[in-house]
């Protein structure tokens, strides 16, 4: 099979907030190539509903704030140098898209800050009312647009990282192996560093608010390429995402109960007060547990979120995009109870990095949902997650200035291709896939999901492990390679959760109660090694990207 090569002096691979920001940095110090699977735009970042949260009037009281806000939210497990990195750079970045024509929301020259769960104050900017992230997604790309130097393809799939092995040094990332999903062709793209920032993992479970592109492939080749993950068992998931049935998994932004909104069960009676002191403002996870628990006791397969009481001409103007999403479902929130349910949401762990992305294979960085800085502990603190997306992007894009001026060349180099990838490039059994994936799905959310334990954390580990049997020699298509991904991604979760033998954060495990935990948290760490101990992948194939 032929393979064309194309060098590039950056590569980074995800076109949500974070990637694009490293790029435009990086664009500064040589050309930049972005890899997008799928159509340009398609992440995580242009759902984001709530906003962002940031000190915006830049002063020493309110930025303390904030990283208290966020290392409280955290519960001991956020890692203090990088909240303040975060905090603290936030103002400037804001600032930074105002340049660039972001229109956050104002009441005349004031701006229209909210309040969501575990913070202290309003702090939160948003844009077009519940479309904050879609607006600085397309001011980014406008931004690039105008921008010398940064090229993006879109359609172009990232299968494995390449890897260089120098005399008595250690393996180096060098560039990627891609897909063309217009004509099934491969690509190999050198560089003298890559950046991962290909969003979170969503997709391994059944009930989620990511995108369909959301399919943990970074963790996947971080893996392979020898990377280390950090905390990824802290999972968070949102406890209000539209639950009606043939309905997506719509989020119902968190800022819905800020300005007012509040839960009821199915007997139509509050409930939040009876857990937590800030009733509906409490911390995503245990608002989470409180309504499984009310889901549990009623037998109704949801709760109901009610703004019946707030004025219609506010709601409508206040959630535009979310007044019209349930209207395109037949309900009309200004008059009936919305029936909301958690939802998979946010990976808060990831790809181990330091303050500027670099993880510990050279020539890799991450940036993003799909990195592991340490800004948001166990427990993320609502609409920090764009923030960390363009603090950490920026660093990453400054970063790049250091690394070695000269792209390697290894095209002479022969890569060893599978025989099922030279007889075909469709997938022959499209439905097979699919099953292994809603397979992998709910055994993720019933066994690895919102309440853990070490009996179905095992049962997780069996299901899994029957699926990956399925997936010897995959053909060369990106839904049979998605779904490997996904497997790989369920694998390193699934192993880490079983590690953490006590309940923190996101992180429950009932048969370790909240109350008996470690005094002070430890990161967790694993690597392909450690994965392995409970799986065994040799039946997936992986090609030899060492050049």
């Amino acid at each position: 099979m032929q393979i064309a090569d194309f060098k590039t002096d950056f590569l980074i691979i995800g076109g949500g907030i974070a990637g694009l920001r490293a790029a435009i940095g990086a664009s500064r110090f040589g050309r930049v190539t972005i890899l997008n699977k799928g159509v340009r735009g398609e992440s995580s970042s242009k759902f984001a509903q709530g906003g962002i949260a940031a000190a915006v009037n830049d002063t020493p009281n309110e930025i303390n704030s904030h990283c208290q806000d966020t290392l409280i939210a955290g519960k001991g497990l956020c890692k203090p140098n990088a909240v303040q990195v975060m905090v603290s750079e936030g103002p400037r970045r804001i600032q930074e898209l105002l340049d660039w024509g972001v229109a956050f929301d104002k009441v005349g020259d004031q701006f229209v800050l909210a309040r969501e769960g575990a913070h202290s104050k309003n702090r939160i900017l948003r844009a077009r009312g519940d479309a904050t992230g879609n607006e600085i997604v397309k001011t980014l790309h406008r931004t690039i647009s105008i921008t010398d130097n940064i090229e993006i393809r879109n359609g172009h799939f990232t299968i494995e990282l390449l890897m260089s092995q120098t005399e008595g040094g250690p393996p180096s990332c060098c560039g990627a192996l891609v897909l063309d999903e217009s004509n099934g062709e491969l690509r190999r793209f050198f560089a003298k560093a890559v950046v991962l920032a290909t969003g979170g993992i969503g997709q391994v479970f059944q009930r989620t608010t990511n995108p369909t592109v959301a399919t943990g492939d970074g963790i996947a080749m971080a893996l392979k390429a020898g990377a280390v993950l950090e905390d990824i068992e802290f999972f968070q998931f949102h406890p209000t995402a539209l639950a009606l049935p043939g309905a997506p998994s719509f989020l119902l932004s968190e800022a819905i109960r800020g300005e007012g909104g509040q839960l009821k069960n199915a007997e139509g009676k509050r409930f939040m007060d009876r857990y937590h002191p800030d009733a509906e403002l409490a911390p995503r996870d245990q608002v989470s547990r409180a309504i499984l628990n009310e889901i549990r006791e009623t037998g109704v397969a949801h709760v109901f979120l009610d703004v019946r009481h707030l004025d219609p001409h506010f709601i409508r103007e206040r959630f535009p995009m979310i007044y019209a999403t349930c209207l395109h479902h037949g309900l009309d929130m200004v008059d009936q109870q919305i029936p909301v349910a958690p939802s998979a949401h946010y990976m808060m762990g990831g790809i181990k990095t330091d303050l500027s992305g670099r993880t510990n294979v050279p020539g890799l960085y991450a940036v993003g949902e799909v990195a592991s800085t340490g800004v948001h502990g166990a427990n993320r603190l609502a609409s920090n997650s764009l923030l960390e997306g363009l603090v950490f992007g920026a660093r990453v894009g400054d970063v790049l200035e250091s690394v070695s001026p000269e792209v390697s060349a290894f095209s002479d180099a022969a890569m060893q291709i599978p025989v099922s990838w030279s007889a075909q490039t469709a997938v022959k059994w499209p439905e097979a896939y699919h099953r292994i994936q809603n397979e992998i799905k709910t055994t993720m959310w019933k066994n690895v999901g919102i309440i853990r334990s070490d009996h179905s954390v095992r049962r997780a580990i069996s299901d899994c492990q029957l699926c990956a049997d399925v997936l010897k020699n995959p053909p060369l298509s990106r839904l049979a390679l998605e779904t490997g991904n996904m497997l790989w991604a369920s694998a390193a979760l699934i192993t880490s959760a079983l590690a953490r033998r006590e309940s923190l954060g996101a992180h429950f495990r009932e048969d370790f109660p909240e109350g008996e935990r470690s005094a002070v948290p430890e990161h967790s760490a694993l690597t392909q090694k450690t994965l392995s101990e409970h799986f065994l992948f040799e039946s997936l194939w992986t090609p030899d990207t060492r050049l």
